[in-house]
C-alpha cells in the first residue's frame, strides 16, 4: 500500500511523505511474513549494525535461499555446516541488506 492508496488524509504533524512511498509491505519467506515500510526514509538506504536472519527447515532450502539473496549481492560466509546447524552462511544482498542463513535441525 503506497501512501496515496491511504483511506486517511496525511497526518500534518509529520513531515510530508511523497504519495508514492510505501506505507505498508509484506512478503512471505517460507513460512516468516516480513514487513516494511519506507515512509519515513530519506536518500538512499543503509543498513548497518544489524542482519535479519532467515531460519529454513532444511539445507536444500538454505541453499536456495542463500543462492537467490546472493545474486547481485556479496558473500561474506559461504554456506557451510557449523557445531549449531546443518548450514549457516551470511551474505549482503544486493540492496546492501545483511543477511544470516540458517538451517534448521530437519
Amino acid at each position: 500500500m503506497k501512501f496515496t492508496d491511504s483511506p486517511e488524509p496525511p497526518d500534518p504533524k509529520h513531515a510530508p511523505v511523497s504519495g508514492d512511498n510505501v506505507m505498508h509491505a509484506s512478503f512471505r519467506i517460507g513460512d516468516s511474513l516480513v514487513m516494511a515500510s519506507d515512509g519515513f526514509g530519506k536518500g538512499k538506504p543503509v543498513f548497518q549494525g544489524v542482519s535479519l536472519s532467515l531460519t529454513v527447515n532444511s539445507v536444500a532450502d538454505a541453499d536456495r535461499y542463500f543462492s537467490a539473496l546472493a545474486k547481485g549481492g556479496t558473500i561474506q560466509q559461504p554456506l557451510t555446516k557449523t557445531f549449531f546447524a546443518p548450514s549457516f552462511g551470511m551474505v549482503t544482498d544486493k540492496f546492501g541488506v545483511q543477511w544470516m542463513v540458517i538451517a534448521g535441525d530437519k
